[in-house]
């Protein structure tokens, strides 16, 4: 099966091994890059709780004076494993959704325990530090990167991926979408997917490529990836 995969290199290397020791073709398509915003670094011992929702949020936070003791709140498997491998020990894990990491927070964090930091990316799905403070929570939010759409493809990779349209594309967020749904369209791309299903990270992001005729459309969790080869 020939799949293709868009997120960085970092953030799917592990899962293109993975494919490739299973006998399948993949093909990497990076449709956004993820550039590191200064920040104002707080003092993290006022805080009790860090809220993460995404892994970009941790590999660009300066962690070196932070208590990895802190509760620690990731939106999903994928965060759950970068926040893991940076030493924080009390992680509690949302399925990949922000809304159900609203409700882990809700029922696990005292509002008042303590201060929350909320770090993210410029470009949020959800205002979920607005959500919590309605809840009586103390938080501050943190930007610490944003996600740079990628506008060129070479002449090479167009032309192979004419001659061999995969089976599976993942699309994991609502920026991805948008991004993949322009080069398509300055490659003239859009129509030759009617024998691929589309793998998106949520139903928003399916929504922004449902103008693309597909074979089928899937919704999947982080970490469900490998699952979603013997659905279809």
């Amino acid at each position: 099966m020939h799949i293709l995969l868009t997120r960085p290199l970092d953030d799917c290397k592990d899962l293109i091994l993975k494919f490739k020791s299973l006998g399948h073709k993949v093909s990497h398509l990076p449709v956004i890059k993820i550039k590191s915003i200064e920040y104002d670094e707080p003092n993290f011992n006022n805080y009790s709780g860090i809220i993460f929702t995404s892994a970009n949020s941790v590999k660009n936070l300066n962690l070196k004076k932070i208590n990895k003791k802190i509760n620690c709140f990731c939106v999903g498997s994928s965060t759950e494993k970068i926040a893991k491998q940076s030493g924080f020990q009390k992680i509690f894990c949302a399925d990949g959704n922000v809304n159900n990491l609203k409700e882990i927070i809700l029922q696990n964090f005292d509002n008042t325990k303590g201060n929350l930091l909320y770090v993210s990316g410029e470009i949020v799905s959800s205002n979920l530090d607005k959500d919590l403070a309605l809840e009586g929570y103390s938080i501050k939010r943190i930007i610490n990167y944003s996600v740079i759409p990628i506008s060129e493809i070479s002449e090479e990779f167009v032309k192979n991926l004419k001659t061999s349209i995969p089976s599976m594309v993942f699309i994991y967020s609502e920026n991805s979408a948008k991004n993949y749904l322009n080069l398509l369209k300055k490659y003239d791309l859009l129509d030759v997917w009617m024998d691929t299903n589309l793998m998106c990270l949520g139903e928003k992001a399916s929504a922004i490529l449902n103008e693309i005729k597909w074979k089928k459309i899937f919704i999947f969790n982080p970490g469900e990836e490998e699952f979603l080869l013997y659905k279809i």
